[in-house]
């Protein structure tokens, strides 16, 4: 059996971690998958591992603009998947335009689903770009043999949408053994020595760093030493209501600290040195920086939107993203108990114990050769 995977526009951080993941911690082999090939961009395919069964393919049309890699991804995929006797294709996201059958298609996007999130982008080129994308997802994830989904939740709200999917698997991603660490039992609050707070997601209209900020100047002036870090930077709006905010909150700069996007391999450390996490989202397929900071044993405050209940379950506070009192309520609680913090914390770690990307690669490869086993022959493309 020969593997296909389209990876030619997984440029966000789950779709390339995802790949990676399955890739360097999954055996295909072990399925009866004797070869694969990736078609991707040079960047991913490089941060990828090199077995044997492993083949790599970069046209040039990957580092093209959109319309390019979008015409050769329609046109010249199915040709080259057909020559290189693939049996079946896996595609990352479900914004793509390839019909090859069988296929197993993942989705990864909320934006075009989430009520009133697309609104947040007022009336732009991003919010008709998101409009555009939910009816070319709605087609792909309906034509999939099977289509695969992230969190139960994402599936249900997706299929309001595109309607009933008729088959569909449900596989969460994995975490990085880099964030297995011990728990920690106490949150200790030492007026000698301010709390860290941090928060990884780069600035988007509904990740709401700026409540954040104006939470935690709350504490502040409520007497609490803390400090918040806020790791992915950002550009755009969201970015300039964000500057904003710090500005009017901390305009000396004591303590709130942006950070830019950091290398993946970097998280860990800022995790390390973080004596809480905070999540704000609104919109989430999955939450991979949630996840992380659960395997870190980090006490969690998290928005009370999207899947996060049902990842986290019950090991955090929650708290309404869009109420800045609200998140500073759910931090205070996590400081004033330090007995509770500590039992949330392991909670959390322990829950995270799930999501590991060799369980993640193991399921979608033994849903890859189930697949084709069960396609008729009129679906296969060889």
């Amino acid at each position: 059996m020969i593997l296909g995977i389209n990876a030619s526009r997984a440029r966000s951080g789950g779709a390339r971690a995802h790949l990676i993941g399955i890739l360097t911690e999954g055996n295909p082999t072990e399925h009866g998958i004797k070869q694969v090939h990736v078609w991707s961009y040079r960047e991913l395919l490089d941060a990828l591992p090199s077995p044997a069964w492993l083949i790599k393919h970069c046209p040039a049309e990957t580092e093209a603009s959109m319309i390019r890699q979008i015409w050769w991804e329609k046109f010249s995929l199915p040709t080259l998947l057909k020559a290189s006797k693939c049996d079946i294709l896996l595609n990352v996201g479900a914004g793509t335009l390839c019909h090859f059958k069988p296929a197993v298609t993942m989705s990864r996007d909320m934006l075009s689903y989430e009520p009133g999130e697309m609104e947040r982008f007022g009336f732009s080129m991003s919010r008709l770009r998101l409009i555009v994308l939910r009816y070319v997802q709605n087609s792909s994830l309906r034509n999939a043999n099977v289509a695969v989904f992230l969190t139960r939740y994402a599936a249900d709200m997706i299929q309001r949408s595109a309607g009933q999917i008729r088959n569909i698997a449900y596989i969460p991603h994995g975490v990085s053994d880099a964030f297995r660490k011990q728990p920690r039992k106490h949150l200790d609050y030492d007026d000698n020595k301010p709390l860290q707070c941090l928060y990884i997601s780069n600035a988007l209209p509904y990740k709401h760093q700026w409540h954040v900020v104006d939470a935690i100047g709350q504490l502040r002036k409520q007497g609490f030493d803390i400090e918040l870090t806020l790791v992915g930077g950002g550009i755009g709006s969201a970015q300039q209501r964000l500057q904003t905010q710090i500005t009017k909150t901390d305009p000396v700069g004591t303590f709130v600290h942006q950070h830019e996007f950091v290398p993946q391999a970097t998280l860990p450390d800022f995790l390390a040195a973080a004596d809480l996490f905070v999540f704000a989202s609104s919109c989430e397929n999955m939450p991979n920086t949630l996840i992380e900071a659960m395997a870190m044993g980090l006490p969690i405050a998290c928005s009370n939107r999207g899947p996060m209940p049902e990842v986290l379950e019950d090991g955090g506070i929650y708290f309404d993203p869009e109420d800045p009192k609200d998140i500073a309520d759910a931090v205070r609680a996590l400081i004033l108990d330090s007995n509770k913090a500590g039992q949330l914390a392991q909670r959390a770690q322990q829950l995270s114990l799930q999501y590991s990307w060799s369980r993640c690669a193991d399921d979608t490869f033994k849903l890859i050769a189930k697949t084709v086993e069960q396609a008729e022959p009129v679906q296969r493309n060889k």
